[in-house]
């Protein structure tokens, strides 16, 4: 079968490789898309600020390289093993493709999302969704709903990102929320709000083709840091009162220090996006009004479910954001997204 290997840095072949076979509690699914996002540049363009140790076996799934990529994805299953009740062939799915160690102190809380040694389905494991087929424990499948097609399930992924910092925010209806950086992440925090009766959500964002991005699936409240005034605009429309809720999808310094002079007192901003370069900022800010900073990674299973939920109920809108391309395209659709051209890419295994 064909697939997507990663070898090194800057080093990424479309080869042929064995097609797999499901182990016992294992199902075989026959890939339709995989996302590329923010993790697979890192791992692609520079492996070790991405965190990962591709010197050494991953901890908990024993994998090195070479490594299939694409945690992001969605399928359909062709192949159930031993043991498997919960899923049959034919099934749509979209993948939790979380590894996690179920020992650290993160474990032992249920934080698998931020587990100490936490691994991926698509980085560091024995498979991923940029290939025809792939195997997978029965246990990381979330099983679509008829009206939500394997496009939107490749997506469940980059949304479950957005939905859990929202969840972790504890917004409520009525209350007000910035958005700082408009791409794929900054796009599902807004769908996340929106799902929950947020009404009030500003989105700043300096590029003019993400602001039209998230214009395009109804964002109204919309202000480009560049050229206007971020806290007149917030003041303006929160009756100087200021937000209750910043997300940072930016992964930008100065996203957090602006997010934080625009919130009200008790307000929070909670860092969605990984950051490359260290910050300053004065912590009397948060002294003085009693604000605070939370980091957010990743989701739990109950996110997937969430966002599948949403996305049935019609909360969730690819149109204009969203890109696709075939396996033989992706090492040219990484330097596009590097080069900031383009939004969200999907890369489809059988080429429709």
């Amino acid at each position: 079968m064909k697939a997507a290997v990663f070898h090194a840095k800057e080093d990424l072949r479309i080869e042929e490789v064995d097609e797999p076979s499901p182990g016992p509690g294992q199902v075989k699914l026959r890939n339709a898309y995989a996302g590329i996002c923010g993790s697979d540049l890192h791992v692609y363009y520079s492996p070790e600020a991405a965190g990962l140790d591709f010197d050494h076996p991953h901890p908990v799934t024993g994998s090195s390289l070479p490594q299939i990529l694409g945690h992001e994805f969605s399928g359909t299953v062709v192949e159930v093993g031993e043991g498997v009740t919960d899923v049959s062939e034919g099934d749509r799915v979209a993948v939790w493709p979380i590894y996690y160690c179920g020992e650290c102190a993160a474990c032992r809380k249920g934080m698998f999302n931020v587990c100490q040694k936490i691994g991926f389905h698509g980085l560091t494991s024995h498979g991923g969704g940029m290939a025809e087929y792939t195997t997978v424990d029965a246990s990381k499948l979330h099983v679509l709903p008829e009206n939500v097609d394997l496009r939107l399930g490749a997506l469940v992924e980059p949304m479950a990102v957005a939905w859990h910092a929202v969840d972790r925010s504890g917004i409520q209806p009525g209350q007000r929320a910035l958005i700082a950086g408009a791409g794929p992440i900054g796009i599902g925090v807004w769908f996340a709000l929106r799902a929950r009766g947020i009404e009030t959500v500003i989105v700043s964002e300096p590029s003019e083709v993400r602001r039209n991005a998230i214009q395009g699936v109804g964002a109204e409240l919309l202000v480009d840091p560049a050229s206007e005034d971020l806290s007149a605009r917030v003041a303006e429309l929160t009756d100087g009162d200021g937000v209750d809720v910043a997300f940072d999808a930016a992964g930008v310094g100065v996203a957090i220090t602006s997010a934080l002079a625009n919130l009200t007192p008790g307000g929070k901003v909670v860092v969605v996006a990984l950051h490359e370069k260290p910050m300053q900022f004065l912590p009397t800010q948060l002294v003085m009004s009693e604000t605070e900073i939370g980091g957010t990674l990743g989701y739990l299973q109950a996110d997937f479910d969430a966002v599948i939920a949403a996305m049935a109920g019609g909360k969730y809108d690819p149109t204009g954001w969203v890109d696709v391309v075939g396996l033989d395209e992706v090492t040219d659709a990484f330097g596009r997204l590097r080069a900031g051209r383009g939004m969200k890419v999907l890369v489809s295994s059988s080429g429709e």
